[in-house]
């Protein structure tokens, strides 16, 4: 296979190995450099230093780039390498401490009326949706027991973005509020348990993690960035869609709908990233045959309206 990227990369053999073969394969272009230096430092703020490494790796193979670029590549990753070395395992008791030190910064300790107020605002009226979506990790720790009503009514009265919702139901949980709640998402009526709100991708019933580890599996043997990107574009999938009627379609499905879905989110992993894709390779790849071509098809108009809808918010 050969694949032209849109302004990115250019690769001459999909079927790369991982490792030094790498060097003679990729030449990244300018607006494919920024957005694995962003998925980079991304990645280093969320401390997931494993996909860091790997992802610099990737980079120091590449052709044609700055001096500069590799020295400076070289030397985050021996950092790295040095502070937390192959294979080692982050602690539980350091995770524990990382989470404790996270809800720490975000509560203030002391809890006035002020406080919860501010906090309740700008989860109900800021402009952007991130400073939104951590006011409710904020509104999470708040111990007015008031809260919870403040947040469902908000819920039930607003016409919310999908993932400001979704946000909000695990908010809900996270505070311990439990019981059914009736909302209108992706033009749906549906109503959903409070208190089964996935809080991560491990959270999801098998399924939906099975479409995951499908497409991870396939597309690290050519890019081991790529199931990092997998991964943060299905969590931003399962946010807008779950409790829909094509979320409960998937998870009713058998090993074909895994399919189905795990092609859909490789086609659109592939255009976002290199700005085109190959659609009879990922159909042949993934098993799709015409039988399922309807079924697959229905996955990626899913897929498009999502990426839609995330393009209408930027």
């Amino acid at each position: 296979m050969y694949l032209r990227t849109k302004g990115g990369v250019t690769i001459t053999n999909s079927k790369l190995p991982q490792g030094d073969s790498h060097s003679d394969n990729v030449y990244l272009f300018p607006n494919m450099l920024d957005h694995y230096q962003i998925q980079l430092t991304r990645m280093l703020e969320a401390e997931q230093y494993s996909d860091a490494k790997e992802l610099l790796k990737f980079l120091l193979h590449c052709q044609g780039e700055d001096e500069r670029n590799y020295e400076e590549w070289q030397s985050l990753l021996s950092w790295l390498d040095m502070a937390f070395p192959a294979g080692e395992e982050v602690p539980v008791s350091q995770e524990a401490e990382e989470d404790k030190l996270r809800r720490q910064a975000l509560d203030p300790g002391q809890q006035d009326e002020s406080y919860i107020r501010q906090v309740l605002y700008i989860m109900k009226n800021h402009p952007m949706m991130d400073q939104q979506i951590l006011a409710l990790e904020r509104a999470a720790l708040l111990r007015d027991p008031g809260v919870d009503a403040e947040i469902t009514s908000w819920l039930l009265e607003n016409q919310l973005h999908p993932v400001l919702q979704f946000k909000a139901l695990q908010c809900l949980r996270k505070r311990g509020a439990s019981g059914l709640i009736a909302l209108t998402r992706m033009s749906e009526k549906v109503e959903l348990d409070i208190s089964v709100t996935p809080l991560s991708l491990d959270d999801f019933p098998e399924p939906v993690t099975q479409v995951l580890e499908r497409v991870e599996r396939v597309t690290e043997s050519f890019d081991p960035t790529l199931p990092h990107f997998a991964r943060e574009v299905w969590k931003e999938c399962l946010q807008f869609i779950y409790g829909t009627s094509l979320y409960e379609w998937m998870l009713e499905g058998d090993g074909d709908m895994i399919d189905c879905f795990a092609a859909a989110l490789h086609l659109t992993l592939m255009i976002s990233t290199y700005g085109m894709a190959d659609d009879d390779e990922i159909r042949d790849t993934y098993g799709i045959t015409q039988t399922l071509r309807f079924r697959y098809e229905q996955a990626c108009k899913m897929m498009r309206e999502v990426n839609e809808a995330g393009e209408r918010l930027e």
